[in-house]
């Protein structure tokens, strides 16, 4: 486990082999000429009170601010946490979830193994992340929420994605011929 300078770590904290809790987050601004400059990310890591941490999770120290975790969170293994990320208490996430910088996660959250959070988003308390699910929105209300679609060859895949993006227009037109058909029977 390394923890750089500077990290707080509540009381009863368990944090696993190969762990790294403070290092930079992903702080590049792109310049003129498209190149990258390092942005300085001077903030912290600060952990509650009885906080678990999984083997190879990582942890990014805040840009400006703090990166907060807070009491009763648990972290499986091979978790990354981006910079300015604030994690309610008692949430937990499974293996390899990922979470981009400035998130901003409600208590008793819980994350299925690999889903994905985008940065400057809010996650509400209460909420279920189904494994796999790429959160790409805030989600305001408690619950259940689920976006994977399992594996095919890629060619069946790209065939039913672009269908979903059509499915409610057709539950209409299936609907509006239902409508006709009835009324059509009813005459004949």
């Amino acid at each position: 486990m390394t923890v750089y300078p500077g990290c707080v770590i509540g009381r009863n904290a368990i944090i696993h082999s190969g762990a790294v809790i403070g290092a930079d987050g992903f702080g590049m601004a792109r310049e003129s000429d498209g190149s990258w400059i390092k942005i300085p990310q001077i903030g912290r890591v600060v952990i509650g009170d009885d906080v678990e941490i999984g083997a190879n999770t990582t942890i990014d120290r805040g840009a400006l601010g703090d990166t907060v975790i807070e009491d009763g969170v648990k972290l499986d293994n091979q978790i990354q946490i981006g910079h300015n990320v604030r994690i309610g208490a008692h949430t937990a996430m499974a293996g390899c979830v990922g979470v981009a910088g400035s998130a901003r996660i409600g208590s008793r959250c819980t994350f299925g193994g690999a889903a994905m959070i985008l940065g400057h988003l809010t996650i509400a308390d209460d909420v279920n992340i189904s494994s796999a699910t790429l959160v790409t929105k805030s989600i305001t209300q408690p619950g259940t929420y689920t976006g994977a679609m399992p594996f095919e060859p890629h060619r069946e895949w790209m065939k039913n994605a672009a269908r979903l993006r059509h499915l409610e227009d057709m539950a209409t037109r299936i609907r509006q011929l239902e409508a006709r058909f009835a009324l059509w029977e009813s005459k004949n």
